[in-house]
């Protein structure tokens, strides 16, 4: 798969709370980091721990995606979430960077 698909199917499987289907498309050793480079999660585990928590708070939390580019082994996503139907949407940027075929960092910009 390429980068751009990797990250669609992460998307993907964020949007059906698939944490499985999540988890498969990031790195043993991934980093999810606000963009100020504060780490949020460290390593698959924290990674499903996150999600499930997440998805358990907000079961109808949905992403779209606005607008995607592919540079290399990066891919930056603009995304617009909202935690319930009718909810406020809020706008995220999304910083991938693979090793592997694989999602190893994601920085977020909220």
């Amino acid at each position: 798969m390429t980068p751009a698909e990797v990250v669609q199917a992460q998307l993907d499987a964020y949007n059906a709370q698939d944490v499985d289907a999540l988890c498969a498309s990031y790195t043993e050793d991934c980093v999810l980091a606000g963009f100020n480079g504060d780490v949020t999660s460290r390593g698959r585990h924290s990674l499903r721990e996150r999600h499930v928590n997440l998805f358990a708070q907000f079961p109808q939390n949905k992403a779209r995606l606005v607008h995607r580019a592919v540079a290399g082994d990066y891919v930056i996503d603009h995304e617009h979430v909202t935690r319930a139907p009718g909810g406020e949407e809020f706008e995220v940027v999304v910083v991938y960077a693979f090793r592997d075929g694989l999602i190893a960092r994601a920085d977020f910009i909220r």
